[in-house]
């Protein structure tokens, strides 16, 4: 009897489609013993989960269940289920068993870094000025979060679910694969498309996603998408494609010259995230610390770039991308933050509470959001947010607002008898709109120049007054 049904297993399994387990099958001839108890109940009871991982690269090379899920009895998220050990997270340590090279490298990335955001303005406003609930299921459900073990096969639900990308795991280790690589099927194809990283890079802050889209690349991806091959083993620029880039192909994957990489900042030159622009190295080398230096960083980027394009038309990309970062630094960024380190000196601003003032979310607006999307355009091609929702806002935001309150601030200061410190606060704001960069927005503009936009003012008019 037993013989007959060992070959009836087998003729089942023979039956079933290539790299597709079939709902009848019960287990793979060369899965271990643990897998096959598994997928006895999960087939059933989770059918979902069975029919992801059946179309994976996982299941063809007879990694099961437990090959991801078995924990040792001593670890702190580990519990006894159906006779084995195991626990419910599958963290970085687990896929390096496999996968140690992807692990190492993503291991030093910021998307592993991605929940230490504890104490930033960020944390402060999505814990303190929103709420927790809002920090819950936003802001860690991309970053991440700690996860808490709270008994036997238990997580603090306040931190489980979570997949977010440098997710703080029970074992020690830090990031989540399966924010990119969603389970159970674990698909590159799906990692190597843009709206994968759209899930957590898009918004008034970060919108990479929605850049892209409107760029040249992105355009030219949509329009091609059945020229992509994503589903290639080794998906190389160049050779496996060259219809378009997608976030991907820049960031991580192969090109004829470069290796796939796991660190997604191993191409970066700029740091684009701070209040003030700097070179993706610089604060590494004021902690002392060795990393690989930004002039080899965008030679590398370069080497993508240089797939499609020719070198003087990147170095001349370039060329525009740095000047907008250090107009951006040089004309708003820096007497942005001098001017709001003035009020603070003169205590018209609270030092101890952040977000009681409301030049405090001026000055957040301009930089954290308004002006990322100026520099994050220039980055990737697209014009409208570099202009309109980047240097506009940008402008409006400090001439209109910032400014002003600062005005209102030192106003205030003096009416309730800091005479001196209002003077200093005005010292700084005459010194900032006396720059070259401000001075028409005081009637200070270069004669010379004021004559050459009068001209090509009243040119204008006569084009369009026909």
């Amino acid at each position: 009897m037993t013989e007959l049904l060992n070959l009836f297993v087998a003729l089942v399994i023979g039956a079933a489609p290539a790299g597709m387990p079939n709902q009848t099958q019960t287990y793979l001839p060369n899965l271990s013993d643990e897998s096959k108890a598994c997928i006895e109940c999960h087939r059933a009871s989770n059918p979902g989960i069975y029919d992801q991982w059946g179309s994976s690269k996982h299941y063809g090379a007879n990694v099961g269940c437990y090959e991801c899920h078995t924990a040792n009895k001593g670890d702190v998220d580990a519990f006894e289920h159906n006779g084995y050990s195991i626990s419910v997270i599958v963290s970085p340590f687990d896929c390096a068993k496999c996968h140690k090279e992807e692990v190492v490298e993503f291991t030093a990335s910021h998307h592993a870094k991605a929940a230490q955001i504890l104490g930033s303005l960020d944390n402060i406003l999505g814990e303190v000025a929103e709420g927790e609930a809002a920090a819950v299921s936003g802001c860690r459900q991309c970053h991440g979060a700690e996860v808490k073990v709270t008994g036997p096969g238990k997580l603090d639900p306040d931190t489980w679910p979570n997949t977010g990308i440098g997710r703080i795991n029970p074992d020690g280790s830090t990031g989540s694969c399966s924010a990119c690589h969603t389970r159970h099927a674990f698909s590159a194809a799906q990692a190597r498309q843009p709206e994968n990283c759209g899930r957590c890079h898009l918004g008034p802050d970060h919108p990479q996603k929605e850049i892209y889209e409107e760029s040249k690349h992105g355009i030219a991806y949509y329009a091609n998408k059945d020229k992509m091959n994503l589903n290639s083993s080794k998906w190389v620029l160049g050779e496996d494609y060259s219809a378009a880039p997608t976030c991907a192909t820049c960031h991580m994957s192969a090109t004829p010259d470069l290796p796939l990489t796991h660190d997604v900042g191993n191409r970066i030159s700029w740091t684009l995230r701070p209040a003030i622009s700097e070179k993706v190295d610089e604060a590494y080398k004021k902690q002392g610390v060795e990393v690989k230096p930004w002039e080899a960083r965008r030679n590398d980027m370069k080497l993508v770039c240089g797939v499609c394009h020719t070198p003087d038309y990147v170095q001349s990309f370039y060329h525009q991308y740095d000047n907008v970062v250090n107009l951006y630094n040089t004309k708003f960024a820096i007497p942005g933050k001098d001017l709001i380190a003035s009020l603070t000196a003169e205590k018209m601003i609270s030092k101890d509470v952040q977000f009681d003032d409301e030049i405090e979310w001026t000055w957040y607006f301009l930089w954290h959001h308004e002006g990322r999307r100026a520099r994050m355009g220039a980055s990737m091609f697209a014009p409208d947010y570099t202009q309109w929702h980047g240097f506009y806002e940008v402008a409006h935001r400090f001439y209109t607002e910032l400014v002003p309150q600062a005005r209102e601030l030192a106003e205030k200061a003096e009416l309730a008898g800091n005479k001196s410190g209002a003077e200093n606060v005005r010292k700084k704001i005459d010194e900032i709109l006396n720059m070259p960069e401000h001075r028409w927005f005081i009637g200070k503009m270069p004669a010379d120049e004021k004559a050459k936009r009068d001209k090509a003012s009243e040119e204008f008019k006569k084009r369009y007054s026909k």
